[in-house]
């Protein structure tokens, strides 16, 4: 039976149990580790309910990419810190010394990480599962730019979406996307990316195409079977599947357009370095250190049943 690779888009989960936990979780030195302990409870939940036999946590080596602000200044511009001129994004003064604290855990567990140089988690996980030609890859997060990685082949990809929480999870592959966004089944990772061209998205800082919101971007792309074809059609005048509002609102569009795939769609050959064998342990790799680690920051009861799930299984 296949082992599935679970990839964790990192900071999209530990942002999230940021935000789910309340920041009375604290160490002893009156650090708030609400987002650690959310976080490692999210790996134990991976291990017993969705039996990851390899595991990734999928890290931003760089959150606003220059290939992406480059194509489009606008991009992510509004999560800049207001206060700073460094580039930095705006995260919550007490989730930011948490983020080492969980990357110290990981290591002594003994789960790998990931990163590119230059790209972000998303792109990670693009190329690892593009990668993948063995075993089934399950893709776990809050993002649902991340639908565009699904597919059936070679082997099957899958998004297990945390929007609204463990409760209600969403397992979103091909035929799933389609019925949820009225996408073709076939190449609908894809097309749920050129949708996303068309529709844009604020909170990225993309703006779109001006009259097209969701369900008419994804009637396009339906129609015509990609975002390549929607555009071409726009310059073929005998194409009567186009009509006159939709052509002239792509042609004012047409710079954006030119630039905001290479926004949108995540990179499939980033340079990927995974810093260890993607295995799940079956016991920590540094027992005495996740003690430690466990002890200084008050962890509580999430790295003890973390570690019971691995030697459990």
């Amino acid at each position: 039976m296949s082992t599935p690779l679970v990839l964790m888009d990192a900071a999209s989960l530990y942002f999230r149990a940021f935000y789910a936990l309340p920041e009375s979780m604290t160490a002893p030195d009156g650090t708030p580790v609400n987002a650690v302990r959310g976080f490692v409870d999210t790996i134990t939940r991976l291990v017993t309910d969705r039996k990851a036999g390899r595991l990734v946590a999928c890290l931003d080596a760089d959150w606003r990419p220059a290939f992406r602000v480059d194509a489009l200044p606008s991009y992510k511009a509004h999560r800049v810190a207001e206060a700073g001129t460094d580039g930095e994004e705006e995260v919550p003064d007490t989730l930011t010394p948490q983020v080492p604290i969980i990357l110290d855990v990981l290591d002594a567990v003994g789960i790998a990480t990931a990163e590119a140089d230059g790209y972000e988690a998303d792109d990670v996980i693009g190329t690892l599962a593009a990668r993948e030609a063995a075993d089934p890859v399950e893709v776990i997060t809050g993002d649902r730019d991340l639908f565009q990685v699904v597919r059936d082949t070679p082997t099957p990809v899958r998004v297990l979406y945390l929007g609204r929480g463990w409760a209600k999870a969403e397992l979103v592959g091909p035929e799933e996307l389609a019925a949820k966004y009225a996408l073709p089944v076939r190449d609908a990772g894809p097309a749920y990316a050129g949708m996303s061209v068309l529709r844009g998205d604020p909170s990225d800082g993309l703006p779109g195409v001006a009259g097209i919101g969701e369900k008419t971007a994804a009637k396009l792309i339906t129609e015509f079977g990609s975002l390549q074809a929607v555009l071409d059609a726009v310059h073929d005048g005998r194409d009567r599947k186009l009509t006159t509002r939709a052509r002239t609102a792509l042609l004012n569009a047409q710079d954006y357009l030119a630039v905001a795939p290479t926004v949108v769609n995540v990179a499939t050959d980033a340079p990927v370095v995974v810093d260890r064998d993607d295995a799940v342990p079956a016991a920590p790799v540094d027992p005495d250190r996740v003690e430690e680690l466990t002890r200084r920051w008050g962890l509580g009861s999430s790295v003890p049943r973390l570690v019971n799930a691995l030697e459990r299984r």
